[in-house]
Protein backbone atom coordinates (compact mmCIF):
# COMPACT_ATOMS: atom_id res chain seq x y z
CA UNK A 1 0.00 0.00 0.00
CA UNK A 2 1.47 3.39 -0.87
CA UNK A 3 2.57 5.65 1.91
CA UNK A 4 2.65 9.40 2.07
CA UNK A 5 6.22 10.45 1.24
CA UNK A 6 6.27 13.10 3.95
CA UNK A 7 5.18 10.64 6.64
CA UNK A 8 7.53 7.65 6.23
CA UNK A 9 10.71 9.55 7.11
CA UNK A 10 12.53 9.99 10.43
CA UNK A 11 11.14 13.49 10.83
CA UNK A 12 7.74 12.83 9.29
CA UNK A 13 4.52 13.67 11.13
CA UNK A 14 3.98 10.17 12.65
CA UNK A 15 7.42 10.22 14.35
CA UNK A 16 6.98 13.81 15.56
CA UNK A 17 3.48 13.21 16.90
CA UNK A 18 4.46 9.89 18.51
CA UNK A 19 7.41 11.59 20.22
CA UNK A 20 5.27 14.47 21.50
CA UNK A 21 2.59 12.00 22.59
CA UNK A 22 5.11 10.02 24.59
CA UNK A 23 6.43 13.31 26.01
CA UNK A 24 2.99 14.09 27.45
CA UNK A 25 2.55 10.44 28.49
CA UNK A 26 5.78 10.47 30.51
CA UNK A 27 4.94 13.86 32.02
CA UNK A 28 1.67 12.47 33.37
CA UNK A 29 3.02 9.00 34.21
CA UNK A 30 5.85 10.33 36.38
CA UNK A 31 4.00 13.29 37.84
CA UNK A 32 2.65 11.43 40.85
CA UNK A 33 6.13 10.12 41.68
CA UNK A 34 7.38 13.71 41.61
CA UNK A 35 4.53 15.22 43.67
CA UNK A 36 3.97 12.14 45.86
CA UNK A 37 5.45 13.63 49.02
CA UNK A 38 4.20 17.25 48.79
CA UNK A 39 0.72 16.31 47.58
CA UNK A 40 0.13 13.72 50.29
CA UNK A 41 1.52 15.99 53.00
CA UNK A 42 -0.77 18.74 51.72
CA UNK A 43 -3.66 16.30 52.13
CA UNK A 44 -2.73 15.91 55.82
CA UNK A 45 -0.69 12.69 55.90
CA UNK A 46 2.24 12.06 58.25
CA UNK A 47 5.68 11.12 56.90
CA UNK A 48 5.07 7.44 57.71
CA UNK A 49 1.66 7.49 56.04
CA UNK A 50 3.12 9.23 52.98
CA UNK A 51 5.35 6.21 52.35
CA UNK A 52 2.60 3.61 52.79
CA UNK A 53 -0.21 5.49 51.03
CA UNK A 54 2.15 6.68 48.30
CA UNK A 55 3.18 3.10 47.52
CA UNK A 56 -0.49 2.12 47.44
CA UNK A 57 -1.38 4.89 44.98
CA UNK A 58 1.57 3.92 42.76
CA UNK A 59 0.26 0.35 42.78
CA UNK A 60 -3.21 1.55 41.75
CA UNK A 61 -1.74 3.56 38.90
CA UNK A 62 0.37 0.59 37.78
CA UNK A 63 -2.69 -1.64 38.02
CA UNK A 64 -4.47 0.75 35.68
CA UNK A 65 -1.53 0.52 33.28
CA UNK A 66 -1.75 -3.27 33.39
CA UNK A 67 -5.47 -3.29 32.57
CA UNK A 68 -5.19 -0.43 30.08
CA UNK A 69 -2.38 -2.18 28.23
CA UNK A 70 -4.69 -5.07 27.42
CA UNK A 71 -7.65 -2.84 26.50
CA UNK A 72 -5.72 -0.49 24.21
CA UNK A 73 -3.58 -3.25 22.75
CA UNK A 74 -6.62 -5.23 21.64
CA UNK A 75 -8.30 -2.08 20.30
CA UNK A 76 -5.11 -1.15 18.43
CA UNK A 77 -5.20 -4.39 16.45
CA UNK A 78 -8.97 -4.42 16.01
CA UNK A 79 -9.75 -0.73 15.42
CA UNK A 80 -6.40 0.73 14.37
CA UNK A 81 -3.34 2.39 15.86
CA UNK A 82 -4.77 5.91 15.57
CA UNK A 83 -7.94 5.07 17.52
CA UNK A 84 -5.76 4.19 20.50
CA UNK A 85 -3.69 7.35 20.20
CA UNK A 86 -6.87 9.44 20.40
CA UNK A 87 -8.76 7.44 23.02
CA UNK A 88 -5.89 6.99 25.46
CA UNK A 89 -4.91 10.65 25.58
CA UNK A 90 -8.49 11.79 26.19
CA UNK A 91 -8.77 9.34 29.10
CA UNK A 92 -5.58 10.29 30.94
CA UNK A 93 -5.93 14.02 30.25
CA UNK A 94 -9.37 14.12 31.90
CA UNK A 95 -8.08 12.08 34.86
CA UNK A 96 -5.10 14.39 35.35
CA UNK A 97 -7.23 17.53 35.35
CA UNK A 98 -9.46 15.94 38.00
CA UNK A 99 -6.39 15.08 40.11
CA UNK A 100 -5.82 18.81 40.45
CA UNK A 101 -9.16 19.14 42.26
CA UNK A 102 -8.65 16.31 44.78
CA UNK A 103 -9.97 16.95 48.27
CA UNK A 104 -12.00 15.16 50.94
CA UNK A 105 -15.61 14.60 49.92
CA UNK A 106 -18.72 13.41 51.72
CA UNK A 107 -18.47 10.00 50.06
CA UNK A 108 -14.71 9.45 49.72
CA UNK A 109 -11.60 10.65 51.58
CA UNK A 110 -9.09 12.45 49.39
CA UNK A 111 -6.53 9.62 49.41
CA UNK A 112 -9.09 7.08 48.18
CA UNK A 113 -10.19 9.43 45.41
CA UNK A 114 -6.52 9.90 44.54
CA UNK A 115 -6.12 6.12 44.09
CA UNK A 116 -9.10 5.81 41.78
CA UNK A 117 -8.13 8.79 39.63
CA UNK A 118 -4.56 7.52 39.25
CA UNK A 119 -6.01 4.13 38.30
CA UNK A 120 -8.08 5.76 35.54
CA UNK A 121 -5.07 7.83 34.47
CA UNK A 122 -3.03 4.60 34.35
CA UNK A 123 -5.58 3.01 32.02
CA UNK A 124 -5.27 5.97 29.66
CA UNK A 125 -1.48 6.19 29.88
CA UNK A 126 -1.15 2.54 28.92
CA UNK A 127 -2.01 3.09 25.26
CA UNK A 128 0.35 5.86 24.22
CA UNK A 129 3.77 4.23 23.84
CA UNK A 130 2.74 0.89 22.34
CA UNK A 131 0.47 2.42 19.71
CA UNK A 132 3.06 5.06 18.83
CA UNK A 133 5.94 2.57 18.53
CA UNK A 134 3.76 0.19 16.48
CA UNK A 135 2.71 2.96 14.09
CA UNK A 136 6.29 4.23 13.65
CA UNK A 137 7.68 0.69 13.24
CA UNK A 138 5.18 -0.11 10.48
CA UNK A 139 5.49 3.21 8.63
CA UNK A 140 9.30 3.60 8.63
CA UNK A 141 11.60 1.50 6.41
CA UNK A 142 13.17 -1.38 8.38
CA UNK A 143 16.65 0.16 8.26
CA UNK A 144 15.32 3.26 10.08
CA UNK A 145 13.06 1.54 12.63
CA UNK A 146 15.53 1.42 15.53
CA UNK A 147 16.59 5.05 15.10
CA UNK A 148 12.98 6.20 14.65
CA UNK A 149 11.68 4.49 17.78
CA UNK A 150 14.72 5.75 19.72
CA UNK A 151 13.91 9.30 18.67
CA UNK A 152 10.31 8.81 19.85
CA UNK A 153 11.41 7.58 23.27
CA UNK A 154 14.41 9.87 23.68
CA UNK A 155 12.37 13.01 23.03
CA UNK A 156 9.35 11.68 24.88
CA UNK A 157 11.24 10.84 28.06
CA UNK A 158 12.16 14.50 28.51
CA UNK A 159 8.55 14.88 29.68
CA UNK A 160 9.81 13.85 33.12
CA UNK A 161 12.17 16.82 33.18
CA UNK A 162 9.37 19.22 32.24
CA UNK A 163 7.13 17.65 34.90
CA UNK A 164 9.75 18.25 37.59
CA UNK A 165 10.39 21.86 36.62
CA UNK A 166 6.66 22.54 36.28
CA UNK A 167 6.29 21.57 39.94
CA UNK A 168 9.36 23.60 40.94
CA UNK A 169 8.36 26.72 39.00
CA UNK A 170 4.71 26.84 40.03
CA UNK A 171 5.31 25.37 43.48
CA UNK A 172 1.85 23.81 43.41
CA UNK A 173 1.24 20.15 42.62
CA UNK A 174 -2.34 20.88 41.58
CA UNK A 175 -1.22 23.26 38.82
CA UNK A 176 1.19 20.57 37.58
CA UNK A 177 -1.78 18.24 37.04
CA UNK A 178 -3.71 20.99 35.20
CA UNK A 179 -0.72 21.59 32.91
CA UNK A 180 -0.50 17.87 32.14
CA UNK A 181 -4.16 17.72 31.19
CA UNK A 182 -3.85 20.82 29.06
CA UNK A 183 -0.84 19.42 27.17
CA UNK A 184 -2.84 16.30 26.42
CA UNK A 185 -5.79 18.14 24.95
CA UNK A 186 -3.45 20.31 22.90
CA UNK A 187 -1.78 17.22 21.46
CA UNK A 188 -5.10 15.98 20.07
CA UNK A 189 -5.02 18.76 17.47
CA UNK A 190 -1.66 17.55 16.10
CA UNK A 191 -2.94 14.02 15.59
CA UNK A 192 -5.55 14.95 13.02
CA UNK A 193 -3.09 14.83 10.11
CA UNK A 194 -1.48 11.46 10.93
CA UNK A 195 -2.24 8.58 8.57
CA UNK A 196 -3.00 5.01 9.64
CA UNK A 197 -0.41 2.25 9.21
CA UNK A 198 -0.60 0.70 5.74
CA UNK A 199 0.17 -2.75 7.18
CA UNK A 200 -2.78 -2.51 9.56
CA UNK A 201 -5.10 -1.25 6.80
CA UNK A 202 -4.16 -4.20 4.62
CA UNK A 203 -4.62 -6.78 7.39
CA UNK A 204 -7.89 -5.22 8.58
CA UNK A 205 -9.48 -6.18 5.25
CA UNK A 206 -8.55 -9.84 5.78
CA UNK A 207 -11.63 -11.05 7.66
CA UNK A 208 -10.24 -14.56 8.21
CA UNK A 209 -7.28 -13.28 10.27
CA UNK A 210 -7.90 -13.03 14.03
CA UNK A 211 -6.87 -9.58 15.27
CA UNK A 212 -6.04 -8.38 18.77
CA UNK A 213 -6.59 -11.76 20.43
CA UNK A 214 -4.75 -11.24 23.72
CA UNK A 215 -5.35 -14.83 24.85
CA UNK A 216 -3.47 -16.11 21.79
CA UNK A 217 -0.23 -15.23 23.61
CA UNK A 218 -1.09 -18.03 26.03
CA UNK A 219 -2.42 -20.70 23.66
CA UNK A 220 0.77 -21.29 21.68
CA UNK A 221 3.96 -22.28 23.54
CA UNK A 222 6.41 -20.54 21.20
CA UNK A 223 4.35 -17.34 21.21
CA UNK A 224 3.99 -17.50 25.01
CA UNK A 225 7.75 -17.87 25.54
CA UNK A 226 8.51 -14.96 23.22
CA UNK A 227 5.91 -12.83 25.00
CA UNK A 228 7.23 -13.60 28.51
CA UNK A 229 10.82 -12.94 27.44
CA UNK A 230 9.80 -9.56 26.04
CA UNK A 231 8.37 -8.70 29.47
CA UNK A 232 11.47 -10.02 31.24
CA UNK A 233 13.76 -7.73 29.25
CA UNK A 234 12.08 -4.64 30.69
CA UNK A 235 12.14 -5.55 34.40
CA UNK A 236 15.44 -3.79 35.30
CA UNK A 237 14.10 -0.50 33.88
CA UNK A 238 11.31 -0.27 36.42
CA UNK A 239 13.46 -1.60 39.24
CA UNK A 240 15.63 1.49 38.77
CA UNK A 241 12.68 3.89 38.34
CA UNK A 242 10.10 2.31 40.65
CA UNK A 243 12.41 1.34 43.52
CA UNK A 244 15.81 3.07 43.46
CA UNK A 245 14.61 6.47 42.21
CA UNK A 246 11.06 6.62 43.62
CA UNK A 247 12.18 5.61 47.12
CA UNK A 248 15.52 7.43 46.93
CA UNK A 249 14.63 9.40 50.07
CA UNK A 250 14.55 6.13 52.02
CA UNK A 251 17.77 4.88 50.44
CA UNK A 252 19.39 8.23 51.25
CA UNK A 253 18.58 7.84 54.95
CA UNK A 254 19.74 4.21 54.95
CA UNK A 255 23.04 5.24 53.37
CA UNK A 256 23.52 7.91 56.02
CA UNK A 257 23.20 10.91 53.73
CA UNK A 258 22.43 13.89 55.96
CA UNK A 259 20.92 16.08 53.25
CA UNK A 260 17.24 15.40 52.47
CA UNK A 261 16.82 13.54 49.17
CA UNK A 262 14.02 14.65 46.85
CA UNK A 263 12.50 11.64 45.06
CA UNK A 264 11.13 13.97 42.37
CA UNK A 265 14.65 15.23 41.59
CA UNK A 266 16.02 11.67 41.58
CA UNK A 267 13.32 10.64 39.11
CA UNK A 268 14.05 13.66 36.93
CA UNK A 269 17.78 12.88 36.72
CA UNK A 270 16.98 9.25 36.05
CA UNK A 271 14.83 10.28 33.09
CA UNK A 272 17.43 12.72 31.77
CA UNK A 273 19.79 9.74 31.59
CA UNK A 274 17.05 7.54 30.18
CA UNK A 275 16.40 10.00 27.35
CA UNK A 276 20.08 10.00 26.46
CA UNK A 277 20.29 6.22 26.62
CA UNK A 278 17.22 5.83 24.45
CA UNK A 279 18.64 8.14 21.80
CA UNK A 280 21.90 6.18 21.89
CA UNK A 281 20.28 2.72 21.84
CA UNK A 282 18.98 3.04 18.29
CA UNK A 283 22.41 3.97 16.96
CA UNK A 284 24.08 1.20 19.01
CA UNK A 285 21.62 -1.33 17.58
CA UNK A 286 22.22 0.04 14.09
CA UNK A 287 26.01 -0.21 14.55
CA UNK A 288 25.98 -3.80 15.86
CA UNK A 289 23.11 -4.87 13.58
CA UNK A 290 21.56 -6.35 16.71
CA UNK A 291 18.80 -5.39 19.11
CA UNK A 292 20.03 -7.90 21.70
CA UNK A 293 23.61 -6.61 21.86
CA UNK A 294 22.42 -3.03 22.33
CA UNK A 295 20.05 -4.04 25.15
CA UNK A 296 22.58 -6.31 26.90
CA UNK A 297 25.27 -3.61 26.82
CA UNK A 298 23.02 -0.94 28.31
CA UNK A 299 21.51 -3.34 30.86
CA UNK A 300 25.00 -4.26 32.08
CA UNK A 301 25.84 -0.54 32.35
CA UNK A 302 22.79 0.09 34.54
CA UNK A 303 23.51 -3.02 36.63
CA UNK A 304 27.02 -1.83 37.49
CA UNK A 305 25.79 1.56 38.70
CA UNK A 306 22.89 -0.03 40.60
CA UNK A 307 25.53 -1.93 42.60
CA UNK A 308 27.46 1.28 43.17
CA UNK A 309 24.23 3.00 44.32
CA UNK A 310 23.53 0.28 46.89
CA UNK A 311 27.00 -0.68 48.14
CA UNK A 312 29.62 2.00 47.39
CA UNK A 313 28.82 4.02 50.50
CA UNK A 314 27.35 7.09 48.78
CA UNK A 315 27.64 10.02 51.17
CA UNK A 316 26.17 13.00 49.35
CA UNK A 317 22.97 13.91 47.56
CA UNK A 318 25.00 15.06 44.54
CA UNK A 319 26.52 11.61 44.12
CA UNK A 320 23.14 9.91 44.56
CA UNK A 321 21.55 12.10 41.86
CA UNK A 322 24.57 11.46 39.61
CA UNK A 323 24.08 7.72 40.02
CA UNK A 324 20.39 8.14 39.12
CA UNK A 325 21.54 9.87 35.92
CA UNK A 326 23.97 7.02 35.10
CA UNK A 327 21.49 4.25 35.95
CA UNK A 328 18.95 6.09 33.84
CA UNK A 329 21.28 6.08 30.85
CA UNK A 330 21.72 2.33 31.29
CA UNK A 331 17.99 1.60 31.29
CA UNK A 332 17.73 3.73 28.16
CA UNK A 333 17.13 0.56 26.19
CA UNK A 334 13.41 1.12 26.92
CA UNK A 335 12.59 2.10 23.33
CA UNK A 336 14.61 -0.84 22.01
CA UNK A 337 12.79 -3.18 24.39
CA UNK A 338 9.36 -1.98 23.17
CA UNK A 339 10.57 -2.20 19.57
CA UNK A 340 11.63 -5.81 20.16
CA UNK A 341 8.14 -6.51 21.49
CA UNK A 342 6.59 -5.01 18.37
CA UNK A 343 8.92 -6.87 16.02
CA UNK A 344 8.40 -10.29 17.61
CA UNK A 345 4.78 -10.60 16.50
CA UNK A 346 2.67 -10.34 13.34
CA UNK A 347 0.64 -7.33 12.28
CA UNK A 348 -2.58 -8.82 13.68
CA UNK A 349 -1.06 -8.97 17.20
CA UNK A 350 1.62 -6.27 17.01
CA UNK A 351 -0.25 -3.44 18.75
CA UNK A 352 -1.47 -5.86 21.42
CA UNK A 353 2.10 -7.00 22.08
CA UNK A 354 3.73 -3.57 21.89
CA UNK A 355 1.09 -2.07 24.20
CA UNK A 356 0.73 -4.86 26.76
CA UNK A 357 4.43 -5.75 27.11
CA UNK A 358 5.64 -2.38 28.53
CA UNK A 359 2.54 -2.15 30.72
CA UNK A 360 3.05 -5.66 32.04
CA UNK A 361 6.51 -4.47 33.08
CA UNK A 362 5.04 -1.36 34.68
CA UNK A 363 2.48 -3.59 36.38
CA UNK A 364 5.33 -5.64 37.85
CA UNK A 365 6.12 -2.59 39.97
CA UNK A 366 3.23 -3.71 42.18
CA UNK A 367 5.13 -6.91 42.91
CA UNK A 368 8.43 -5.05 43.26
CA UNK A 369 7.08 -2.51 45.76
CA UNK A 370 5.31 -5.30 47.68
CA UNK A 371 8.53 -7.31 47.96
CA UNK A 372 10.54 -4.19 48.79
CA UNK A 373 8.15 -3.11 51.56
CA UNK A 374 7.80 -6.65 52.92
CA UNK A 375 11.48 -7.50 53.20
CA UNK A 376 12.27 -3.99 54.40
CA UNK A 377 10.02 -4.41 57.45
CA UNK A 378 9.92 -8.21 57.82
CA UNK A 379 6.19 -8.44 57.16
CA UNK A 380 5.11 -9.23 53.59
CA UNK A 381 1.58 -8.01 52.90
CA UNK A 382 0.16 -10.16 50.08
CA UNK A 383 -2.18 -7.68 48.36
CA UNK A 384 -4.11 -7.09 51.58
CA UNK A 385 -5.26 -10.72 51.81
CA UNK A 386 -2.80 -11.94 54.43
CA UNK A 387 0.68 -11.23 55.80
CA UNK A 388 3.77 -13.41 55.89
CA UNK A 389 6.72 -13.10 58.24
CA UNK A 390 9.91 -12.82 56.17
CA UNK A 391 13.52 -11.89 56.98
CA UNK A 392 13.84 -8.20 57.81
CA UNK A 393 16.52 -6.98 55.40
CA UNK A 394 16.16 -3.24 55.78
CA UNK A 395 16.05 -0.75 52.91
CA UNK A 396 19.37 -1.74 51.28
CA UNK A 397 18.83 -5.48 51.63
CA UNK A 398 15.26 -5.37 50.32
CA UNK A 399 16.33 -3.24 47.37
CA UNK A 400 19.16 -5.65 46.60
CA UNK A 401 16.82 -8.65 46.63
CA UNK A 402 14.41 -7.04 44.18
CA UNK A 403 17.33 -5.95 42.02
CA UNK A 404 18.85 -9.44 41.81
CA UNK A 405 15.52 -10.91 40.68
CA UNK A 406 14.96 -8.14 38.12
CA UNK A 407 18.40 -8.28 36.52
CA UNK A 408 18.57 -12.09 36.50
CA UNK A 409 15.31 -12.30 34.55
CA UNK A 410 16.32 -9.34 32.39
CA UNK A 411 19.63 -10.82 31.24
CA UNK A 412 18.20 -14.29 30.67
CA UNK A 413 15.37 -12.91 28.55
CA UNK A 414 17.66 -10.65 26.53
CA UNK A 415 20.16 -13.38 25.71
CA UNK A 416 17.55 -15.95 24.68
CA UNK A 417 14.88 -13.93 22.83
CA UNK A 418 14.99 -14.17 18.99
CA UNK A 419 16.95 -11.40 17.23
CA UNK A 420 14.72 -9.03 15.23
CA UNK A 421 17.15 -6.53 13.68
CA UNK A 422 16.18 -5.97 10.04
CA UNK A 423 13.14 -8.27 10.29
CA UNK A 424 10.36 -7.77 7.74
CA UNK A 425 7.21 -6.88 9.71
CA UNK A 426 4.70 -7.58 6.93
CA UNK A 427 3.43 -10.92 8.31
CA UNK A 428 0.61 -12.23 10.50
CA UNK A 429 0.40 -14.65 13.43
CA UNK A 430 -1.63 -17.77 12.64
Amino acid sequence: MPKSSNQNTLFGLPVIVAALGYFVDIYDLLLFGIVRVPSLKDLGLSEQDVSAVGASIINWQMGGLLLGGIIWGVLGDKRGRLSVLFGSIITYSIANVLCGFIQDTSFLPATELYKYLRFIAGIGLAGELGAGITLVSEILPKELRAIGTSLVAGIGLLGAVVAYFTVEIFGDWRIAYFVGGGLGFGLLLLRVGVIESGMFTEVSSQKHVAKGDFLSFFTNWDRFVRYMKCIGIGLPTWFVIGILATFSNEFGKALGITEPIKPGLAIMWCYVGLAGGDLASGFISHYFHSRKKAVALLMAFSGVFSIVYLFAGVQSSTMLYTLCLLMGFGIGYWAMFVTIGAEQFGTNLRATAATTVPNMVRGMVILMTTLFAGFKTGSLDVFGWFSLTVPQLGVIGAGTLVGILSYALGFYSTLTVPETHGKDLDFVEI
